[in-house]
């Protein structure tokens, strides 16, 4: 397939959201347990503000992947058997959640709402909060989902694809709040990145199976079937127009071979192994973590970009590789 880097910088902008929110709320839930030290507000507020603008810079992104952006309300009317439609509501709906747990920790807004019989006090950004994690992993499922639900895509077709877009969201998004805590709360920094590195490593190996596993792939259909013709000995001598046709443009990436065998490694290093490492040395210094959060980044980014391209539409079996 054809990547498009609209929704490259959505998936990975909105990806990073997601698990920086999961981060902060992870760490506002250890506290109430009194497993960690309560940071103030501020942390949590900004922290949110933080997760909000990659959130909106998501979504800006995706508007460069509309046809006729003024018609972007539509998507969301076939939300019965469209996950892409799913994905457009339940992506402003925790936007709203985001905004309103960060506006009720900037501003106070925490009205005591239950006492358990432990003591403990349920407030307003405790149910936010919940409500958050819960839509974060619904987006999660529903992005995943816009690609594992197309059958004739194998690369795509698997659990694997849902799994990874969890973990590697989850990996970048205790990440830049290892960064940020190494900015306003240096103290907590360790319990970011302590589970920034199971994360990473967990997507490292959900990522490294999913590679193993479309390496392995064996085509259901060849050219013979694809023409309808069973002669042993077909080879495509035309892509069947002079200048090329949306078929041959939007369904293949037009890269080499060659340049498909340099972007694997390229980005398990970035996406992974790299920030693994650094993380392990425990240096959790802000512009250290800045590093590995942009380091990591880019990695997502040729990821995503090797994710879309990997995929062989069944076409290409007709027009060939012939971009």
């Amino acid at each position: 397939m054809k990547p498009a880097f609209s929704v490259i910088f959505l998936t990975t902008l909105i990806g990073a959201a997601q698990g920086l929110f999961l981060a902060l709320f992870t760490h506002q839930s250890y506290s109430m347990f009194g497993l960690l030290q309560m940071q103030s507000d501020v942390f949590y507020g900004y922290g949110s503000v933080m997760a909000l603008l990659l959130l909106v810079g998501g979504l800006i992104a995706s508007f460069f992947h509309l046809g006729r952006p003024e018609r972007a309300w539509r998507s969301a009317a076939q939300w019965r058997t469209s996950w892409l439609s799913r994905e457009v509501i339940v992506l402003p709906a925790f936007m709203g959640i985001v905004f309103l747990y960060g506006a009720a920790h900037i501003f106070g807004f925490k009205a005591e709402l239950v006492t358990l019989s432990t003591g403990l006090v349920i407030d307003l950004t405790a149910v936010l909060g919940v409500i958050g994690t819960l839509l974060a992993f619904a987006l999660f499922v529903c992005t995943g989902m816009i690609y594992a639900c197309l059958r004739f895509l194998r690369e795509w077709h698997t659990p694997l694809t849902v799994i990874n877009y969890v973990l590697m969201g989850g990996s970048s998004g205790f990440i830049l709040a290892a960064f940020y805590s190494a900015k306003m709360a240096s103290s907590q920094t360790g319990f970011f990145s302590g589970w920034a590195i199971i994360i990473t490593l967990l997507a490292f190996v959900g990522r490294a199976v999913s590679l193993v596993r479309n390496a392995h792939l064996k085509p259901k259909s060849t050219i013979q079937t694809a023409i309808g013709i069973k002669h042993p000995n077909i080879t495509q001598r035309s892509m069947g127009a002079m200048g090329g046709s949306f078929n041959t443009r939007e369904f293949f990436h037009g890269k080499s071979q060659t340049f498909i065998r340099m972007i694997k490694p390229i980005f398990l290093l970035l996406s992974f192994m790299i920030p693994l490492a650094l993380l392990a040395l425990g240096m959790h210094t802000p512009l250290l973590l800045g590093i590995i959060f942009v380091i990591q980044y880019l990695g997502l980014l040729a990821e995503r970009w090797f994710f879309f391209a990997q995929a062989n539409h069944p076409q290409n079996l007709y027009y060939q590789t012939i971009g």
